[in-house]
């Protein structure tokens, strides 16, 4: 079988992690020689359930952080998103976003979901997005949905219903708690799925050509 068929890959990762946004450029510049390669998405929680309203030293620090992913990937950044008046920097709605997307695309390629997910980060660094209300998220994934499948298959009321269920919560709370589980601490990771078990990649951002190289030697090991 040809070995450009059998790549699955697994991505750690929050659409609300600055540095996951900076990196999923990246991901998806390795990912560009491998169509049929498989790509599944665990949701990280990196603020999942938060209740406290940003002050002004979380927002200095947390726009820190966004200059410089913004340096190292020369990606876009709306340096205004985190303005808005009484914000709750919660990621668990973004996340549950991708889960909704995932729900709903059994049946598809697996990079659909990380169309969804890169549409997410995109709305919320780029655009300045509030990306922890239920009605945004799902115009975002709706539109990335069906952009990816170039037809109007999904529609707005469809997918809010699948993301405001307590079924879509309660698999959201299970990402989160494979997270937990496998000891991770930090976000992006991108590993490569193997018979014998899971090959790190990337643990933190990296370029395409790293990943690129780090695969290689990988499956160097198996030849």
């Amino acid at each position: 079988m040809n070995q450009i068929m059998t790549n699955k890959f697994l991505y750690i990762a929050d659409p609300m992690c600055s540095w996951c946004y900076g990196f999923s450029l990246e991901l998806q510049t390795f990912l560009a020689d491998m169509p049929d390669a498989e790509l599944d998405i665990v949701l990280g929680g990196l603020r999942a359930y938060n209740t406290q309203k940003m002050d002004a030293d979380q927002r200095h620090m947390i726009l820190s952080h966004w200059e410089k992913v913004q340096q190292v990937s020369g990606l876009p950044f709306d340096m205004t998103g985190l303005n808005k008046p009484n914000f709750i920097y919660d990621t668990e709605p973004a996340c549950r976003a991708v889960v909704a997307a995932k729900m709903l695309t059994q049946d598809m390629p697996t990079k659909i979901n990380f169309a969804v997910f890169q549409a997410i980060q995109h709305a919320f660094y780029a655009e300045g997005k509030d990306i922890t209300q239920e009605a945004v998220l799902a115009e975002i994934a709706v539109e990335a949905l069906n952009r990816f499948e170039q037809a109007e298959i999904f529609d707005y009321d469809s997918f809010l219903e699948t993301l405001s269920s307590a079924e879509c919560k309660d698999e959201t709370r299970l990402h989160f708690q494979q997270i937990q589980q496998w000891g991770v601490r930090g976000f992006p990771v991108l590993l490569l799925v193997r018979e014998d078990g899971l090959h790190m990649l990337s643990s933190g951002y990296a370029k395409a050509e790293v990943i690129a190289r780090n695969f290689k030697e990988v499956l160097q090991g198996f030849s």
